[in-house]
Formats: structure tokens, sequence, C-alpha cells
């Protein structure tokens, strides 16, 4: 046996480290959102939107039709649930829908 301090990490862990030192977490959930939108809202609510935007742990979506977006707004809480359940952290605070 060597008298080496242990200084071993998994690839997990040292992925986990580098993510946070480059401070790439935000732009990192931000695709993982665009991704997830598609499968946990379905084709046709994807098709109306025009942008997902992850800023300061707030969710912008926008939606180009009005009566979906109205729809939509009475959900946000649920979105925000069911987004940072997939993420597995609390990573969105706010969803703000236009």
């Amino acid at each position: 046996m060597s008298d080496k301090p242990n200084n071993e990490m998994t690839l997990k862990q040292a992925l986990q480290a580098m993510i946070e030192h480059y401070r790439l977490r935000g732009k990192l959930n931000q695709s993982r959102i665009k991704s997830l939108w598609a499968q946990l809202m379905g084709p046709s609510i994807a098709g109306y939107t025009k942008e997902i935007r992850l800023s300061k742990n707030k969710l912008y979506i926008t939606i180009e039709s009005a009566p979906l977006r109205q729809e939509l707004s009475y959900g946000r809480e649920k979105i925000r649930k069911m987004l940072n359940e997939k993420l597995g952290g609390e990573y969105i605070e706010e969803v703000v829908i236009r």
C-alpha cells in the first residue's frame, strides 16, 4: 500500500465540481428544461412555445397563443414543481408566462 493521501473522486463528483467552478449550472439547467418542456407538456404546447429562458431562478416562457398562455398561467406552480422534480433540486423559484 502507498502512503499517498486519497484524493480520488468519482467522475460524477469531478463534473459537478467543474460545473460549479465555471458557473455552468444555470446554462445546463436551461438546456435540460428545454428538452423536458416538450416531454412534459406534449408536442402541441411545445409547438406554441416561442422561447424558454432561465434567469436568476426565474423561468420565462413565451407562448404564441393567448388562450394557451392564459391556461398555462393558472398552472404555473404545478409547472414549477414538475420541472424542479425532474431537475433534482429547487432551481426554479418562479414561472413567468408571457
